[in-house]
């Protein structure tokens, strides 16, 4: 392998790009686009649910209800019912995703010691938000019984009532629960698998549709040469848009970093470069830049997407699926990433992920030199 030559393709390879101002544009702007749809846009963060209330007792205690709902910063009254019509109405027309019906009997039943049932009626169709917020309204009615309930045992002189167990919660890593902490430290491997498949999966179709390849192919370059004087410049390329989502992630959205800079990026460059080599080989094996395309966006960027653990969690998909990402080189990057912005672990924690993304890079090489000497053949 000769070194000079691999720097002429490379430079050969930037000044295509700095004359393409479309895939530049697209290539430096895609990334700023998906920190802000995901960052700002994008929230899964289950608060301020759009309520109806409906208060059929009209107590002290059922009015104490209701402003507990008020003040809770999870819940947003949106309408104040007369009846089922009027909750029917609402979340038909979507306006409101709860309903809660306090029976005309709760304060006396409450203050009886009897169970005091509280009616919670869901929007189903977002099944997600809707088990969530039925977690967060059972909890909040529960605690205002125990207190009720405390309150009268006080005031009959019977002393203070506690309950039986104490819950004292603790929460590692992401002490606040905001879904941007765990959103963008992931985006960065999905930008980085967009860029460096889609764009270096058009480079050789390129090639041989432009009828440039018949130059290259009288050259003295050999296929390990041009794959990397290829990937060179995506690989800056990518660089560059990896620093600008690492920059905007932390001083814009204020994603914690805990861990070593230097893992991220050398983690980072690893996937890129595995990433790189595989639109490569796609190009390879396709003289069709619109089928190259294809293939790029079916094989990189949906299971960056879907199957990475980037929004959805691998344990809640089924066991084949389960054991299908383990092919998905984008899993491993994500693990990587959020554990050294979150948890701020170290490479022995990461060593068999490192493992396996740096013996993916090395195959897929392997595969787009000899793919590209098949075609030069």
């Amino acid at each position: 392998m000769t070194w000079r030559r691999v720097r002429a393709v490379a430079r050969k390879e930037f000044l295509h790009i700095l004359r393409d101002t479309r895939s530049l544009l697209l290539a430096l702007l895609l990334p700023f686009v998906m920190l802000l749809a995901f960052g700002w846009a994008l929230s899964l963060d289950v608060d301020r649910i759009p309520t109806v209330l409906y208060d059929q007792d009209k107590t002290p205690e059922s009015r104490d209800l209701v402003r507990q709902f008020t003040g809770s910063r999870y819940f947003q009254i949106v309408d104040v019912a007369s009846g089922y019509a009027q909750i029917d109405r609402d979340i038909n027309k979507s306006r409101a995703l709860l309903a809660i019906v306090i029976p005309n009997t709760y304060a006396r039943d409450l203050l009886s010691g009897r169970e005091a049932p509280v009616q919670l009626i869901f929007d189903g169709s977002d099944s997600n938000t809707a088990s969530i917020a039925t977690g967060y309204a059972d909890a909040l009615i529960q605690t205002y019984a125990v207190q009720l309930r405390a309150d009268k045992q006080k005031k009959l002189g019977a002393g203070e009532w506690k309950t039986p167990v104490e819950p004292r919660i603790r929460v590692w890593y992401n002490s606040d629960l905001k879904s941007k902490n765990y959103i963008v430290p992931g985006l960065i491997a999905v930008i980085l698998m967009i860029i460096a498949s889609l764009l270096t999966s058009l480079t050789i179709a390129r090639e041989w549709e432009t009828g440039t390849m018949e130059q290259l192919l009288s050259t003295p370059v050999r296929p390990s040469e041009l794959v990397l004087g290829k990937l060179a410049a995506y690989f800056a390329l990518g660089i560059t848009d990896m620093i600008f989502c690492l920059v905007i992630g932390v001083f814009v959205f204020g994603v914690p970093l805990k861990g070593s800079v230097v893992l991220l990026v050398l983690s980072s460059c690893i996937f890129l470069f595995g990433a790189l080599c595989w639109g490569v080989m796609l190009s390879a094996s396709t003289r069709s830049q619109l089928v190259a395309y294809q293939l790029g966006t079916l094989t990189s960027f949906l299971p960056a997407f879907l199957l990475s653990g980037f929004i959805y969690s691998i344990q809640n998909m089924p066991k084949a699926i389960q054991v299908f990402t383990y092919l998905v080189p984008a899993r491993y990057i994500m693990i990587i990433l959020k554990g050294i912005f979150l948890k701020g672990v170290g490479i022995r924690i990461f060593a068999m992920e490192l493992g396996l993304l740096t013996l993916y890079a090395v195959l897929v090489f392997v595969f787009a030199s000899r793919k590209l000497r098949q075609k030069i053949a």
